[in-house]
């Protein structure tokens, strides 16, 4: 039996098993729940308008008719912490969850329920597949699928390597974000040494496996492929029983995390002569602090926004080259998620299921595309933080609606609860955290309020590094308004831009002789009625 065959005979069995799973406390009339989580997505969507040249029809269309949120922010621009606060509803400065720590070895994030487990214990049955928190605890769920695989990959016999037409430096980066590039024939090809390389799924629960590629009409599918073949069955499969119980059923895509590697067809949407690279404003960089390094035991490395910006120009011969072959393989690999998207709409809209299921599709965090000469997630500019997010709730949302405000993932949470009637107790006992976000209901009800139960700005939070390790005041925080931007670094410096007269955060207010100080102070004194412990470092009523 081949892998594909494989997959396809488990996937039916599953189906069968859990459609006919048993009821406990049947709740017939609540609404169903679908979920949709993409890794690294920033705003080069067509909704949000990030590139001019992005194709995303079905993210387009999810979008027109619910609500896209505009202004949505995460609380930390790297996936381990974005998901956990997102999916337990507790801030990093909190939980102290700041970085890629499993979120099941935090004592209060573990003694939390999840969200799968705040449904499940209203009585929902809880399903997944792909990659929806960082780090996977399959017993919080009634079923889950498909754990997080970024495949496919280049394999050796010994180890993964990055795509083999990427140059290095960049190439060494390693294979998964120093690799870009399309599916290709690796029949007869080798690595340096001369051993035989092979595309293999990247992480599989079944160890290494082989992914057949030939060309696109004979390979094998990609992760994504299977998680969005896997839900839409899922779907159909649902909507042909009568349910005994309502689901939440989540699936997490990884395009466009890297390695940037997705079939041939999603590169020829975009020609690499006729890429439009990022917007760019020459030494912008020079009035930023950006602090942020990454540990390998006790040593500190390179931040990895400038050394992938740095390696991709270098590997290329300029800047422009290495950005324009970055920014194809990120559109390529956004496009090519798009149609996973497409696959498990068109599911639910051809069903019944439609009319009593919500769909939220958001995003753990943005990516940089060049700015500011960085080329990665984990910065606290507006390119990291921003984020896709969408809802469309039969009853509640009309068709082709934005909202303005701002808003982050730490509000998704208590909105699906109390859209669904369930719980605001998510504490397992004492040792657990309440909910910290606020539910969007009343925007999703009146999106042109001018304020809101929950108005007060986004809160993002940066990693400083294991010298700080257990530190919430001595993290990186900003705040986004619904104008403005205010960075805090941890040892005192700021930043403040105007989106509203600076979209691209060009100029850092700070320096500037016309800055308005009582905005600054405002700014500072929000940021510390968030982030309690935060210290101030003398700057709460300091002057520019």
């Amino acid at each position: 039996m081949n892998l594909r065959n494989g997959y396809l005979l488990k996937s039916f069995l599953c189906t069968i098993l859990l459609t006919s799973l048993g009821c406990q406390n049947p709740k017939r009339d609540a609404p169903n729940v679908l979920l949709i989580m993409i890794d690294d997505l920033n705003d080069c969507i067509e909704t949000l308008e990030g590139h001019p040249q992005s194709l995303t029809p079905n993210m387009t269309k999810l979008a027109q008719t619910g609500v896209a949120f505009l202004n949505a922010h995460t609380n930390a621009p790297m996936c381990g912490p974005s998901r956990s606060s997102m999916m337990l509803g507790v801030y990093p400065h909190h939980s102290l969850n700041f970085f890629q720590a499993p979120w099941y070895n935090n004592t209060i994030l573990n003694n939390t329920r999840t969200l799968s487990e705040q449904f499940r214990k209203a009585g929902y049955q809880t399903l997944g597949t792909g990659k929806i928190l960082h780090h996977l605890k399959r017993e919080n769920w009634d079923h889950y699928e498909n754990p997080p695989d970024y495949g496919p990959m280049v394999w050796d016999g010994k180890k993964r390597l990055a795509h083999p037409e990427v140059p290095s430096p960049f190439y060494d980066i390693g294979s998964v974000d120093g690799s870009l590039g399309p599916l290709i024939n690796l029949e007869g090809k080798t690595n340096k040494s001369g051993d035989s390389i092979q595309w293999i799924y990247g992480y599989n629960k079944n160890g290494i496996l082989p992914m057949r590629y030939v060309n696109d009409e004979n390979r094998d599918p990609t992760p994504d492929e299977m998680n969005a073949d896997w839900t839409a069955r899922m779907i159909k499969s649902l909507a042909s029983k009568t349910l005994e119980k309502p689901f939440f059923l989540a699936v997490g895509f990884l395009r466009p995390h890297t390695p940037l590697i997705a079939p041939q067809k999603y590169f020829d949407r975009f020609p690499l002569d006729k890429i439009e690279v990022t917007l760019k404003k020459d030494q912008d960089q020079e009035d930023t602090y950006l602090e942020v390094s990454y540990e390998k035991g006790q040593v500190f490395t390179l931040e990895m926004g400038v050394k992938m910006f740095d390696e991709i120009a270098a590997s290329y011969g300029s800047e422009e080259v290495g950005l324009k072959r970055w920014t194809q393989a990120y559109l390529a690999c956004v496009s090519a998620v798009d149609e996973n998207v497409g696959q498990v709409m068109k599911a639910l809209n051809d069903s019944h299921l439609k009319d009593n299921t919500m769909v939220i599709l958001a995003s753990d965090h943005g990516f940089h595309m060049g700015e500011k000469d960085y080329l990665y997630k984990n910065s606290l500019w507006e390119k990291s933080t921003r984020v896709p997010l969408i809802m469309r709730v039969p009853g509640v949302t009309k068709a082709s609606t934005t909202i303005d405000k701002a808003v982050s993932l730490i509000d998704v949470y208590p909105t699906l609860i109390d859209l669904c009637g369930l719980s605001s107790k998510t504490q397992k006992n004492e040792k657990g955290h309440s909910i910290d976000g606020y539910s969007m209901r009343e925007l999703l009800e009146n999106p042109n309020a001018k304020s809101w139960k929950g108005d007060r700005p986004a809160l993002t939070v940066v990693y400083a590094g294991g010298k700080y390790k257990g530190k919430a005041e001595m993290q990186h925080y900003a705040i986004k308004t619904d104008r403005y931007r205010y960075i805090l670094y941890n040892k005192g410096r700021e930043e403040l831009y105007d989106h509203q007269n600076d979209p691209n955060e060009w100029t850092n207010l700070v320096f500037s002789r016309d800055a308005d100080t009582s905005l600054l102070i405002d700014l500072r004194n929000k940021m510390a009625t968030m982030v309690a412990p935060i210290q101030l470092n003398g700057l709460k009523n300091k002057t520019l």
